[in-house]
């Protein structure tokens, strides 16, 4: 019987308490990842790591506001302290604040840039020396971080200009850091879901909400187990291939 593929590999996974976070923490864990677990709801965040517990697999629970800056760093070393190392960085962690630019706040433009953009490059900072480690004293010596981004990151659309911002900046971004990393084969990637059915847009107003539930009406949303599995799909492959970039998009979505 062949090993899971990542046994012995570590990852941390942001924004984990639900949607794509915890299912990709879930299947990352039954690949044979140890998993640290990173958001600000603590008992979300202990259910997960039960339910890896029973499928046999280890978490760690790791609370965190990643938007403090110097939370971000500890909580890359809380991981550190528990397991002794990190291969594998999944940036999860992100709002969806829609809206037009006439009717919104700058408060709402500031959480998005905070938690997408602000607190994903604290993170990813702190990380890459210890990926980079990873890849050279690993048996597969090879580690990776993979970035949540969004179809809006490609296609801009009226009430989303600011978390579209966040989301192609993070793809210009990670593109570079990509090639930066080459040579210390930790390899970069962007996942860009479509429609998915999570909690993204429990943050909007009651009209905004509305309006974008309206605009998916008849789409048979992603699971998030579908982007857990282009996650994990991406992290385990050998050494020799870099997927550096996954487009899932919903069958019915036009956008």
């Amino acid at each position: 019987m062949h090993d899971r593929p990542l046994d012995g590999a570590v990852a941390l996974v942001t924004g984990a308490s639900s949607g794509i976070g915890a299912a990709t923490a879930r299947r990352l864990a039954r690949e044979g990842a140890a998993v640290a677990l990173v958001a600000r709801r603590r008992s979300r965040l202990d259910q997960v790591a039960s339910d890896i517990a029973k499928l046999g697999g280890e978490a760690v629970a790791l609370e965190a506001d990643i938007t403090e800056p110097e939370r971000a760093d500890d909580m890359v070393q809380d991981a550190l302290d528990r397991f002794g190392r990190l291969d594998i960085l999944v940036n999860n962690a992100g709002i969806m604040l829609l809206n037009s630019a006439l009717h919104t706040t700058i408060e709402e433009w500031d959480r998005m840039i905070s938690l997408n953009v602000a607190a994903l490059l604290r993170v990813t900072h702190a990380a890459i020396p210890h990926l980079i480690y990873a890849a050279s004293t690993s048996p597969r010596q090879v580690a990776d971080l993979v970035n949540v981004s969004s179809t809006a990151g490609r296609v801009a659309r009226p009430g989303s200009s600011v978390y579209g911002l966040t989301k192609s900046g993070l793809n210009a971004f990670a593109e570079s850091l990509r090639q930066e990393l080459l040579s210390e084969r930790v390899r970069v990637s962007v996942v860009e879901p479509g429609t998915v059915d999570t909690e993204l847009v429990n943050h909007l107003s009651d009209t905004t909400r509305d309006a974008a539930r309206r605009q998916v009406d008849g789409i048979e949303a992603l699971r998030p187990e579908d982007v857990a599995d282009a996650i994990s799909y991406i992290v385990t492959r050998e050494r020799r291939v870099a997927v550096n970039e996954m487009l899932v998009r919903a069958g019915d979505q036009r956008w």
